[in-house]
């Protein structure tokens, strides 16, 4: 028997639709993206995480040419979030990505890696983290959690 999975999203059709944080992490995400080590690829991603205690975490993608060392600019900030604020919840993140030269207007979202890494930290701190999705240009993908983009996901539960 076939079955459909529904996912849930919401279109922002631009940046002057976002609120005053959610502007403030657009901006931030995507002048980190400039800092990007991408000299394979070309492809820039910038990654920003809201706390809740306010601090806003940034990060970029980092590159190696044994390609599975490198690590995405969402893992680098959520890693580097959880070794120096271990205890602190991430209520959103945003990611800007897209090729360095080009102002792509379609929304980048978080790979399959990324999408597992961000529902470990949903799972441990037990509660949803809001993820926003863009390229520099264009309209924002928004999701409630990391399970919208992940519907059959795995997680601690199943060891």
């Amino acid at each position: 028997m076939e079955k459909e999975i529904k996912i849930n999203f919401e279109v922002i059709p631009s940046y002057d639709e976002l609120n005053d944080i959610e502007k403030t992490l657009f901006d931030k995400a995507k002048t980190i993206r400039e800092q990007a080590y991408a000299p394979y690829s070309h492809f820039f991603v910038g990654c920003a995480l809201l706390l809740e205690n306010g601090e806003i975490i940034t990060g970029s993608n980092q590159e190696n040419a044994a390609y599975p060392s490198g690590l995405c600019a969402e893992r680098t900030t959520i890693f580097w979030t959880s070794a120096n604020y271990p205890d602190v919840k991430i209520k959103k993140i945003f990611v800007i990505g897209g090729p360095e030269d080009a102002l792509s207007s379609v929304p980048i979202p978080p790979c399959g890696g990324c999408r597992q890494s961000i529902l470990e930290y949903e799972a441990k701190q037990k509660e949803q983290i809001e993820i926003y999705f863009a390229a520099p240009n264009g309209e924002i993908i928004k999701t409630k959690s990391i399970r919208d983009l992940l519907p059959f996901s795995f997680d601690g539960s199943f060891l």
